[in-house]
């Protein structure tokens, strides 16, 4: 919604873009059917309410940023909702920013969890657990270090680009990152 989301999408197809191909999508712009050849989806969002973002969410987080914020129409949500479903070949990963409360609260509710699980309803094969990167206060900056993080985090995923449930792999692996 500020921007901490789109950094760390940023940061993360930086982390991917010397190995890979990588499309980075804003999620008001994703396709609702993926190209042939995409071996590896991540998509993130915010956390918003302990979830992914709604439509009202996203009009109140608009009203306190008193501008207009990214992905006001369409959230990861929704195009999740319109995503067709896809086989287990494509590999996914989620992320999320998270308002970075104390420890107690870090784990109730994420909407890195909820795009995992809408991913895999949809037959994608969640290789990995959900990620988390933090965000001072509602609004941000990012905590310091999170950007060079999800970069090294991306790094970390080139193993798993050629994840396939098949003995098949894929030599130069493509990626795409949505964001929200």
């Amino acid at each position: 919604m500020y921007g901490n989301t789109q950094r760390v999408a940023r940061a993360i197809a930086d982390g991917l873009s010397g190995v890979a191909t990588v499309d980075l999508i804003e999620v008001g712009e994703a396709p609702a059917e993926l190209p042939p050849g995409v071996d590896l989806l991540v998509v993130g969002g915010p956390t918003h309410a302990f979830g992914m973002s709604r439509p009202r969410t996203r009009a109140d987080a608009a009203r306190q940023a008193g501008a207009r914020v990214i992905s006001e129409r369409t959230g990861v949500r929704e195009w999740l909702a319109s995503l067709r479903p896809t086989g287990p070949a494509t590999a996914a990963l989620a992320f999320d920013t998270h308002a970075s409360h104390p420890r107690f609260f870090r784990h109730i509710g994420s909407a890195a969890a909820d795009i995992a699980g809408s991913l895999a309803r949809l037959g994608f094969g969640v290789a990995a657990a959900p990620e988390h990167f933090w965000v001072a206060g509602s609004q941000g900056p990012l905590d310091p270090g999170e950007e060079q993080r999800a970069r090294a985090w991306a790094r970390g995923l080139l193993d798993l680009a050629a994840w396939q449930p098949s003995t098949a792999s894929s030599p130069r692996p493509e990626a795409s990152s949505s964001t929200s």
